[in-house]
C-alpha cells in the first residue's frame, strides 16, 4: 500500500454521507422539475387587424400562417424585438 492513499477496501463512514448527500441533491432536482409548473410557450403574436399579412417579424423571430395554423421561428438568444412588420401578404 502507498503511504498517504486509501485503499478501496479502506472507505470510511464519511464515503458513505457523501454517496447520500449527491442523491438526496439528485432526488430533490428530479422532484423539482415535475412538481414546478412548466412555464407556458407564449402564443405566435400575429398581427390579428390584418388577417391579409401572411408573414410576419419583429426582427427576432418570424411568423407565418399556414393552413394548419401558425408557426414561427425561434429567436436567437441575445435578440432584441422591435416593433412587428408585415413582410409579406397573403397572394402575393
Amino acid at each position: 500500500m502507498v503511504p498517504g492513499y486509501a485503499s478501496a477496501a479502506s472507505t470510511g463512514p464519511r464515503d458513505g454521507l457523501v454517496a447520500i448527500a449527491i442523491a438526496s441533491v439528485v432526488l430533490a432536482t428530479v422532484l423539482i422539475a415535475h412538481l414546478v409548473p412548466a412555464a407556458h410557450r407564449p402564443q405566435p403574436a400575429a398581427p390579428a387587424a390584418d388577417v391579409t399579412c401572411a408573414e410576419w417579424s419583429d426582427g427576432c423571430r418570424t411568423c407565418q400562417r399556414l393552413p394548419d395554423g401558425v408557426a414561427c421561428s425561434t429567436p436567437g438568444i441575445a435578440c432584441t424585438p422591435s416593433a412587428q412588420t408585415c413582410e409579406r401578404r397573403a397572394g402575393g
